[in-house]
């Protein structure tokens, strides 16, 4: 293209102005005649493209999509786009649509089924507002099976009819090799595939719920939110999956699948999950979403309390806590029987407090496994009927 301003530059284009004198020679055109020309017309709607392509392969990861254009749910913003901090809202449970949001678990063996099912149980009885999910093995049972005969089916049914859980059989994923606890613990993982839901709240079964928590799942948007594994920090930046907040996607759940295809046979969920997100999921608090039964034998509570300014009150930070975790190595989980001996050797002290002593940790501690035995007993007897 031969340049706007030059000695080749041809004035053909334009028309002389009406009226002139025109003796023979051209007269110069006017501006407005210059910025009116088809030529010049033409050349800035040339640039102007050019721009255009320039700025969308430059920030193509940032224009809107269909989806967001849409007025998109949660599970469209980008995993390339920081989080936002988190903030835990206050919500009117009425206004929302709860169907779109559900707790969901896993189970791949009776063991775990039962706890899924008490973990169930609990947020019946305690009235969480968003649906429950549970994912177990295809051929424990047909999710419309109403004649159960196994023991595993018998407790799916109940967790269906009596606790208002939605029964979704998967396969499950399962790692050769390693550790057999963890073994199948990438089953987990589907919950990044429940894509039926804007947002998902998967808990670790070998624990107890003391409040619902249904706020979370209005958090701000973001694939995954989860707390850090208070008790390695600062040491280790290291999240928790003990409870994870998803926003399920086809995206998500195709790099996460490929994470666990390209994993080494030592990592497990947690490996995985802190590979992707390590860097970019949002932080929660981990109080009060992420108390271990092993703080209430702790001397030093700095981790947990984020001060040392603070006093570790075990009443207090009891009734804070909404999802507390049974880990209190080398005591077993709490379906495992122990002797009578480990238990008391590794209890909490008791504290002299006022001159006097104070044993509210000890009975805390001791009232977590007492009252899951009791519900184990009571959850899982699929011997007798349930009331509603």
């Amino acid at each position: 293209m031969a340049p706007l301003w030059g000695s080749s530059w041809s004035l053909s284009g334009y028309s002389r102005v009406q009226g002139a004198d025109t003796n023979g020679s051209d007269l110069k055109p006017s501006l407005g005649q210059i910025l009116t020309s088809k030529r010049i017309r033409y050349t800035a709607s040339a640039l102007a493209v050019v721009g255009l392509f320039f700025l969308a392969f430059r920030n193509y990861d940032q224009f809107p999509t269909l989806s967001t254009m849409r007025g998109s749910s949660p599970a469209a913003i980008s995993t390339n786009a920081d989080c936002p901090p988190a903030v835990v809202p206050s919500f009117d449970g009425a206004s929302v649509d709860w169907s779109r949001y559900a707790y969901t678990q896993y189970a791949t063996n009776k063991e775990y089924l039962c706890n899924s099912v008490m973990i169930f149980e609990t947020l019946h009885r305690l009235q969480a507002k968003a649906e429950r999910v549970m994912m177990y093995p295809e051929k424990m049972m047909n999710p419309t099976e109403t004649n159960p005969e196994s023991y595993e089916a018998k407790l799916l049914v109940k967790a269906r009819d009596h606790y208002g859980v939605k029964l979704a059989p998967v396969s499950v994923q399962r790692r050769a090799g390693g550790d057999a606890t963890w073994a199948e613990s990438f089953t987990k993982l589907l919950a990044f595939n429940q894509t039926q839901y804007l947002r998902v709240l998967h808990v670790d079964s070998d624990a107890t719920i003391l409040q619902p928590m249904d706020e979370l799942f209005l958090m701000p948007p973001c694939p995954v939110a989860m707390p850090r594994a208070y008790w390695l920090f600062p040491d280790n930046k290291i999240l928790s999956s003990q409870l994870m907040l998803v926003q399920p996607s086809e995206i998500e759940f195709d790099r996460v699948m490929k994470q666990v295809e390209s994993s080494s046979r030592d990592d497990y969920d947690m490996e995985i999950v802190n590979q992707l997100y390590g860097d970019t999921a949002m932080i929660l608090p981990h109080r009060p979403y992420d108390l271990l039964t092993g703080e209430f034998r702790g001397d030093n509570h700095q981790n947990y309390l984020g001060t040392d300014r603070e006093e570790f009150d075990p009443v207090t930070i009891f009734n804070e806590a909404k999802y507390l975790h049974f880990s209190d190595w080398p005591v077993p989980k709490p379906w495992i029987s122990t002797s009578e001996g480990v238990r008391q050797d590794k209890q909490p002290k008791c504290d002299r407090k006022n001159g006097q002593e104070d044993c509210t940790a000890r009975e805390l501690w001791n009232g977590f496994y007492s009252d899951f035995t009791q519900r184990r007993l009571r959850v899982c007897d699929t011997t007798s009927k349930t009331r509603r």
